[in-house]
């Protein structure tokens, strides 16, 4: 490591143009070869799957995507003649757009079934050519702009779909920028150098925007999530700030001590990183972990993430450095540049707040221990009553299309009129026929079924479904008990005596089969990130009970994190205040996502917390003395470096997305918690609890370990020659303090 920062230093012209000729070829490339996001969540075997397959091999017409106009009249009937010149004549534009395969009128048949009993609500399908994520923006945009044109009055007109929702997603990067606002504010007030605050977010946006578009490219040779990018990004944005910040931190540490610039940038790319690449590999091992589920669509969103990740960490420990020369003594701020000079360098002590706080965890760590675990405990309690399902458009914020014209069709016409169920068999013979003529009256009187439609043949008469309409909405648990109603006992009771093998699709079978799969995966993918992030930390630190409390503080943090989410999200707590819509279940993909990214981003506080303590531990041997020094240490930085973290995911609820604002949700909570509540209270306090156990290591098993160093012994050495305070210098300031705080207290 310390030669790569030699060389980024001496060559800092050829590093920097490196870095800037690879971000603008990769995004020129992503240019011009255009997005290619898949949104796909069948899951290859399930049942849902084969319906799919089935509708798709024998209804080729059924590929492209079908969105709904609505419209409703404040008074009168839709069939007024003045509404049905008006209605028919946008149809007709609208079904002459490019893009556009069919449009289906209700005014065709006069019994039409998509004209509401009382006669208000009214609907059309709009059939593009092309699934949604693969229609053209401007398309859908015109089909919209011609819909709403046909607004009067008297006549409400609006549009749902995934095309659709396709126009109403934020076109603009305002969450980005108020992330990257808050991270500089932050930065300045830490480092009191603009120079110096600046480094992290030129070396953050640099590499995340590489990423990004390298995810535009990575979406034309695997899966990839429309959402995939903006995770990237609110990823990347953190983590790459933060693993800055940790540099210039210590390179300012070393200008202090009197190192010339460029000894200053090796050696903190020589200490702090090493420390940022070990992080950064445990956050790419706990995404990596989803590639063990074979989802391709999870598969895609794991590369991507880690994609983005190794661009950061790279970014950090070579273009960094040579920003950093650029710089120059501007890395510290003028009044730390004109002390340096006046009076040489000095070493620079725990004190302060951090120092007083260590100090009161390591005199009361039973007290403070037994407060964050209460803490985190009621914070994780709502996680038991955790439901995975479909949120749909009813979810979207009030006053949007989508959701307007979901709650008119939900009244008009029911709210399973909104995710309707597709059965799906093979027919083969009379019988086959005769018994799919008949089950349309059994659905019918099947609990939970609000209608049925007709059986459709396709043209060779070898492939059949039938539409079900549920008297529920697509994310209620009632539609999902019906799916499993269908599968278990009506279906296998009409296929009896038959060669039917019926299957049942749409979107909640859809969801609630990708759930199934997830759920029965989940002990094992987080078994084996658990596993690894150990491993790492046991080879690191030489120990077993470190890993083992990494461990327990992961699944803390992780089960506290989504007790929030499910409040917010599922329980509707401010969903609506926040312009995220109502109520509604939990993605399957999200704790799969989240308990990887968690547990990468819990692992890094924990290796620069406890990588400093196992410094002090090996030079002293004094277990309250490596605990109390660490965390005094290192509780300001990673303090420094959580409120970038959690104002950078933060800042992402102002997408409107309700995913990508789950995700910032659950990763600022997380966070919080680590920082504040684990890492700089629990963690510390059961080490004083634990004493020299926090060490220990079986003999047999420390020969058979190899061995690796967070921070090399020649660089450890050389820190502990600048910069090692005794006790007694560590008490004289303390005192100080303590005097200068009793004068302030008579005086005032």
């Amino acid at each position: 490591m310390a030669a790569l920062a030699r060389w980024c230093v001496q060559r800092r012209l050829v590093a920097v143009l490196f870095w800037l000729l690879a971000f603008g070829g990769v995004a020129t490339a992503a240019v011009v070869a255009g997005s290619a996001y898949s949104n796909d969540y069948g899951v290859p075997g399930t049942d849902s799957d084969r319906a799919s397959q089935l509708l798709a091999a024998g209804f080729p017409g059924h590929d492209g995507d079908s969105d709904t106009i609505v419209w409703h009249t404040t008074g009168g009937s839709v069939r007024a003649t003045d509404v049905e010149q008006t209605m028919t004549r946008t149809l007709d534009r609208i079904g002459d757009l490019p893009g556009v395969a069919s449009v289906t009128n209700p005014y065709d048949d006069p019994d039409s079934p998509m004209v509401s009993e009382n006669a208000r609500t009214a609907y059309a399908s709009v059939t593009f050519a092309d699934a949604s994520e693969d229609i053209d923006a401007d398309e859908v945009r015109a089909v919209v702009d011609t819909a709403e044109a046909a607004e009067t009055d008297g006549l409400q007109v609006d549009m749902g779909g995934s095309a659709v929702a396709l126009t109403e997603a934020l076109g603009s990067h305002l969450a980005e920028a108020v992330g990257v606002a808050v991270a500089a504010v932050v930065l300045f007030l830490a480092f009191g150098s603009l120079a110096a605050c600046l480094l992290p977010i030129a070396t953050a946006l640099v590499s995340v925007g590489t990423a990004y578009a390298g995810i535009t490219l990575l979406g034309h040779v695997m899966t990839v999530a429309d959402f995939a990018p903006m995770l990237g990004t609110l990823i990347g944005l953190g983590v790459g700030i933060d693993y800055a910040l940790f540099i210039v931190t210590r390179h300012r540490r070393g200008l202090k001590r009197g190192l010339s610039v460029a000894e200053a940038a090796e050696s903190a790319v020589a200490t702090t990183g090493r420390a940022v690449v070990f992080a950064g590999a445990t956050v790419c091992i706990a995404l990596l972990g989803m590639l063990i589920l074979r989802l391709s669509f999870l598969n895609g969103v794991a590369v991507a993430a880690s994609l983005t990740v190794v661009l950061t960490v790279a970014a950090s420990v070579t273009l960094l450095p040579a920003l950093l020369s650029y710089i120059g003594p501007r890395a510290l701020s003028r009044r730390e540049r004109r002390r340096l000079a006046e009076h040489g360098p000095e070493p620079e002590l725990p004190t302060g707040f951090a120092a007083r706080w260590s100090a009161l965890v390591e005199r009361r760590p039973k007290l403070l221990g037994a407060l964050a675990l209460v803490v985190i405990t009621v914070l994780a309690l709502p996680t038991l009553g955790l439901r995975l399902g479909t949120s749909d458009q009813g979810n979207d914020p009030k006053g949007t299309t989508t959701r307007q014209a979901y709650d008119l069709l939900a009244e008009g016409f029911g709210p399973g009129v909104n995710g309707p169920l597709t059965l799906v068999t093979k027919v083969s013979g009379a019988e086959d026929r005769l018994a799919l003529d008949n089950l349309d009256a059994t659905l019918s009187a099947t609990e939970g079924v609000a209608s049925v439609a007709p059986v459709t043949y396709d043209s060779a008469g070898d492939t059949a479904y039938l539409t079900v309409v549920p008297e529920s909405a697509p994310q209620s648990r009632t539609t999902s008990e019906l799916v499993e109603r269908l599968r278990s006992e009506v279906l296998p009771r009409t296929e009896s005596g038959t060669t039917l093998d019926v299957h049942v699709g749409g979107v909640t079978a859809g969801y609630d089969d990708f759930a199934g799969v997830i759920v029965g995966k989940l002990p094992l993918f987080v078994g084996v990130v658990i596993g690894l992030g150990c491993l790492l930390l046991l080879l690191a630190f030489r120990s077993v009970g470190i890993p083992v409390k990494a461990a327990a503080m992961n699944v803390a943090a992780v089960a506290a994190s989504f007790g929030i989410v499910v409040a917010v999200f599922q329980w509707g707590w401010g969903s609506e205040l926040l312009g995220l819509g109502s109520a509604g279940p939990i993605e399957p993909f999200l704790p799969v996502i989240m308990v990887s990214v968690l547990f990468g981003l819990s692992m890094d506080y924990q290796v620069f917390l406890v990588s400093r303590m196992y410094e002090e531990w090996l030079e002293t041997g004094d277990n309250r003395r490596a605990v109390r020094v660490g965390l005094a240490e290192t509780s300001r930085v990673i303090n420094s470096a959580a409120v970038i973290m959690i104002s950078v995911f933060l800042a992402f609820v102002l997408t409107g997305d309700r995913v990508i604002a789950m995700f910032g949700i659950a990763l600022a909570a997380a966070v919080a918690l680590d920082a504040f509540v684990l890492r700089t209270l629990l963690v510390p306090a059961l080490m004083h609890l634990l004493g020299n156990a926090n060490w220990w290591l079986p003999r047999r098993l420390d020969r058979l370990l190899p061995r690796i160093s967070i921070e090399p012994p020649e660089c450890r050495a050389a820190h502990e020659r600048l910069a090692a305070a005794t006790d007694a210098e560590v008490a004289d300031v303390l005192a100080k303090e303590e005097r200068q705080r009793d004068v302030r207290d008579t005086t005032g």
